[in-house]
């Protein structure tokens, strides 16, 4: 196994391309390992992250009829992009998908979705095998029971695959406060996702407007 370290092992937007699996109301049912509105938070961040840093990111789902669309807050982020809707439980399987990534030309893979230990592990399992960089967001992800995410990433990490949360990920991506490019909109997104950090910074941006009062006798 090949150590990941260095700083070429961090990600970098230019870099990257996203895909986001089965983000749906059938598998939200039975999600286990989390605070069922804590993974729509977190992936709705996440999609927000990407597209704030240029990212493409692929939208996919498995029978929608059955199991249901996409949570609106993520389709909401990229509205005039089609959802690929599948048969394959393993997303890397679908090769719709697959051109679809090797089209951007890049190589570190982040990978989200529901279940962890089906939908996620499959992809990043064989991905991984096949010489791309793939990274987990786990907070993004979320499986059927606590054990069922957490033996997933055990697997996945035996097989080469890299962890990170959301907010990792978008600290690694913006790198240096001095590079401005994307501050609005990264900001945007801890003010909306980011719970008493996103607040705050507004309470932040309140008291610096307010003139302090002289109370000076």
């Amino acid at each position: 196994m090949t150590f990941r370290n260095g700083l070429n092992s961090l990600l970098r937007p230019e870099d990257s391309v996203l895909v986001l699996i089965d983000h749906q109301p059938y598998q939200l049912a039975n999600v286990n390992s989390h605070d069922p509105q804590a993974v729509v938070n977190n992936s709705t961040a996440l999609a927000k992250t990407a597209k704030a840093f240029n990212v493409p990111t692929i939208l996919t789902s498995v029978i929608e009829a059955r199991g249901g669309k996409l949570f609106k807050q993520i389709t909401d982020v990229f509205p005039e992009q089609e959802v690929i809707d599948r048969t394959w439980v393993n997303t890397w399987q679908d090769q719709k998908v697959v051109d679809l990534v090797k089209a951007t030309g890049r190589k570190q893979l982040i990978i989200a979705g529901l279940w962890t230990e089906v939908c996620v592990a499959m992809p990043a399992i064989q991905a991984a095998g096949e010489g791309w960089d793939v990274t987990v967001i786990t907070d993004a992800s979320g499986g059927s029971s606590t054990e069922a995410h957490e033996v997933a990433i055990q697997r996945m990490i035996a097989a080469g695959v890299n962890m990170m949360t959301w907010m990792a990920l978008a600290s690694e991506f913006q790198r240096d406060w001095a590079r401005t490019e994307h501050v609005d909109e990264l900001t945007d997104v801890l003010i909306s996702h980011m719970g008493g950090s996103g607040i705050a910074y507004m309470w932040e941006q309140q008291l610096l407007k307010t003139p302090v009062e002289n109370n000076a006798g």
